[in-house]
């Protein structure tokens, strides 16, 4: 199974809409394009800045049609998977991969906490249903309520031929070090699910990393691995320090608005988030656009 192409800045894509919450097809090719041509190496559908939890089976098949025909090839698409019942999981998942991704990265249950016995049946499933592509883990306690143990995903990457990889959001350096060192046997691909953390993860064995920042400065952030790839650690870590302050100011408004909120303030016009989210209020507003200018970045909105 070819997993050469799991690596690199992979911005989970937000979903733009109207007014009237429809999906806006030309925005959404818009931000394809400005993705790829930034130097993405991938499009993370479904993602957690692209508002999954808010949306329906059949608004999602509209989006990711949109994405696959207007990435025409260019880089892989991985479908993001993240309903709390296995078999809507396994649904989503197979409905993906039909319509063109290449990957399947699964979150784990919101709300509930699992069993072990439990999180090894709904991965085990949803992973069984599509064993053509590559399946990836995605560890967010933070919105999840619980983490990924090392062992379980320890025990699933050597017992599930199409399990890959996985993405560590859990802004531990030492958890994501643990994923990449108890599975590098198998040549397990760890991917930093935090942005301020690009350069460190990559020093520590991680093969790229999924970025909400690289909705709307995705040249900065690719530069950070492109750096380090070629060598240039110097270089490598100025721009994630240049990073740093715009992701951290984020956290000022409600999750995930302020991505969509930047989107807007450098013209990409991406809309409002799906209520009950609103856009940030207008003194974070300001903040955001400071952060943006004091990082050397044009602001028209």
């Amino acid at each position: 199974m070819d997993t050469s192409f799991i690596k690199g800045i992979i911005p989970p894509i937000l979903t733009p809409i109207t007014e009237d919450e429809q999906i806006d097809e030309a925005s959404l090719r818009h931000l394809v394009d400005f993705i790829i041509e930034g130097g993405c190496s991938g499009i993370l559908a479904f993602g957690s800045n692209g508002e999954f939890y808010m949306m329906e089976e059949a608004e999602m098949e509209k989006a990711l049609k949109i994405m696959v025909d207007q990435t025409a090839g260019r880089v892989p698409i991985y479908m993001g998977v993240g309903a709390i019942r296995t078999s809507k999981c396994v649904r989503l998942a197979k409905m993906g991969v039909r319509l063109g991704a290449k990957s399947v990265s699964i979150l784990q249950p919101m709300f509930i906490k699992p069993t072990v016995a439990e999180l090894r049946q709904h991965f085990t499933s949803i992973a069984a249903a599509v064993p053509e592509v590559p399946v990836l883990l995605y560890n967010n306690p933070g919105k999840a309520g619980y983490p990924m143990s090392q062992d379980l995903v320890e025990e699933l990457a050597h017992s599930i031929p199409n399990l890959v990889g996985m993405k560590d959001s859990s802004g531990d350096l030492t958890e994501t070090m643990e994923f990449v060192r108890r599975n590098a046997d198998i040549g397990f691909k760890v991917l930093c699910g935090k942005d301020t953390l690009i350069y460190s993860g990559l020093g520590v064995g991680t093969v790229g990393a999924v970025c909400s920042t690289a909705n709307y400065m995705p040249k900065l952030v690719c530069s950070i691995y492109e750096k380090f790839i070629a060598g240039d650690l110097k270089g490598s870590l100025e721009a994630q320090l240049k990073l740093n302050p715009i992701r951290l100011a984020n956290d000022k408004s409600s999750f995930p608005v302020a991505t969509k909120d930047l989107a807007n303030i450098i013209g990409n016009k991406v809309g409002k988030p799906f209520l009950p989210n609103m856009p940030s209020p207008e003194g974070q507003m300001q903040n955001l656009r400071q952060q943006m200018i004091d990082g050397g970045f044009e602001v028209v909105g």
